[in-house]
């Protein structure tokens, strides 16, 4: 795709728009004491900010493509962008925790659509031969927001004050919604056939009562916490059983029962959940041990989590001669355990510990987790076929935004067990980062479950059945 294709404005507007959505998933971490210090909070009390956003983001994304072929997509991506826009002015005005996580939802719905309407947009404008090119330099934004974002959110709230971590999306935004209005084609609705919102009911309310029922004992109520959490697994399980004879009934349920007979759909879904949680702890984490307990600045600690964006930007473009050399399964099998004990290693993070050494165990938790990511995401999805693909890949949306939150959720609650139970203080820390670091492991057994004969087949991603393929987030 040249620099003077008429299309590129188009780019650009996706572009952008994928920058504040992937801006917004990290921006906060960094930003997180100081949050709580402003609403007079305890900063673990903080981490429903961040489950809300990639929360709501993953209810909601399965209806971002019958909106757009509903309404048209440049009416809906607006639409996106404003309510964006807007959460980010609600976050920025919040006074209390509840004033906050309630704008977080309001963003959250709006970064929803982002992506997804962005990418259909690119797929409905841009010729089929430059469809790869269009989405690569899309990609990039979504890579350059990680890597800023920390480091951006440090600094403001270092130099103003937190609230410009939102604020910073409103210029961006604006000049968004103009472009859009300029360089966006219009398009009108289609005749899209009924959404299935009693089966996406069903599968929201499943994923906010599992969240929630793993917060519940975090709140150190005794029985009567226990008994809440218990309400909430029995409501989060009988939601999902209740999904089944509905996607049987269904003309076109949300996603079919028969994706879920392709092993390794099921199995890939299954051991990215488990291992995403890891890597959903960490970012969480870890600006909250170098602040809290380190007594770093928060932009020293967001310039701390940069070589593991820089080193997870560069990595991507291994795995292909990786994974063609030795086979997805050692792959897989090596990649998970270098995972899991990078994560672990956070463990010795200490006052003293040499900051080379923590910058080569980001950059190694980096690097790895960004190939990791790469590989799952392919043996996931390369067995799809064309039928299954669409909804496959919006199923798997909704996991890995679900297991950023779980991460958030778990990592989290584990600081509060050990601080409140074991007294701990910073080693509490600690033994969080080993145990989210053994969850990571445990994935390397649920990926030993894949039909390794499928999936070698159509090695580093160029075969299989279906058309489904990603680049990784």
């Amino acid at each position: 795709m040249t620099q003077d294709s008429p299309r590129m404005p188009m780019l650009w507007i996706v572009a952008a728009g994928f920058f504040m959505q992937t801006l917004d998933t990290t921006i906060v971490n960094t930003a997180l004491p100081s949050m709580a210090r402003s609403l007079d909070e305890t900063p673990l009390a903080l981490q429903p900010v961040v489950v809300a956003y990639t929360l709501t983001m993953a209810m909601l994304t399965p209806a971002s493509g019958w909106l757009a072929d509903r309404f048209g997509t440049r009416r809906v991506y607006f639409a996106a962008i404003l309510i964006f826009v807007l959460g980010s002015l609600f976050c920025a005005g919040a006074h209390t925790l509840p004033q906050l996580v309630a704008a977080r939802v309001v963003q959250g719905l709006g970064g929803s659509m982002l992506l997804p309407i962005g990418r259909l947009a690119i797929l409905r404008n841009v010729s089929s031969e430059q469809y790869i090119a269009a989405l690569a330099f899309v990609s990039v934004a979504g890579q350059v927001g990680p890597i800023f974002g920390p480091m951006l959110g440090g600094w403001l709230v270092q130099s103003v004050s937190w609230h410009w971590i939102f604020l910073i999306n409103v210029p961006i935004g604006v000049l968004g919604l103009a472009a859009v209005l300029r360089y966006l084609p219009a398009d009108r609705g289609l005749q899209a056939p009924p959404f299935d919102w009693l089966g996406c009911g069903l599968l929201s309310l499943c994923m906010v009562a599992f969240s929630l029922a793993l917060d519940a004992p975090g709140g150190g109520g005794g029985a009567a916490h226990a008994l809440w959490s218990g309400a909430l697994f029995a409501t989060s399980l009988l939601s999902a059983l209740l999904y089944i004879p509905h996607a049987r009934r269904s003309r076109a349920p949300l996603f079919r029962l028969a994706l879920f007979r392709e092993p390794n759909f099921s199995v890939g879904l299954a051991g990215n959940l488990v291992c995403r949680i890891g890597s959903g702890a960490v970012p969480f984490l870890l600006p909250l041990l170098l602040q809290l307990q380190l007594g770093y600045s928060p932009l020293h600690s967001g310039m701390m989590l940069l070589p593991a964006a820089l080193a997870g930007a560069l990595a991507k473009r291994w795995i292909v001669p990786l994974v063609n050399r030795y086979g997805y399964g050692t792959f897989l099998l090596v990649n998970t355990v270098l995972v899991g004990a990078s994560i672990a290693s956070f463990a010795a993070i200490a006052p003293g510990w040499p900051m080379a050494l923590a910058a080569a165990q980001l950059a190694l938790f980096g690097a790895t987790n960004s190939m990791q990511f790469a590989a799952m995401n392919s043996v996931t999805l390369k067995g799809l076929s064309r039928e299954d693909a669409g909804s496959g890949n919006s199923l798997f949306s909704m996991v890995q935004m679900l297991a950023i939150g779980l991460g958030v959720t778990i990592g989290g609650g584990l600081v509060s067990l050990f601080t409140t139970h074991a007294g701990m203080g910073g080693g509490a820390y600690r033994l969080a980062f080993l145990t989210v670091g053994l969850i990571t492991l445990a994935s390397a057994a649920v990926f030993r479950r894949l039909d390794m004969a499928e999936l070698e087949k159509g090695r580093g991603g160029r075969g299989g059945r279906g058309a489904a393929r990603t680049t990784g987030r």
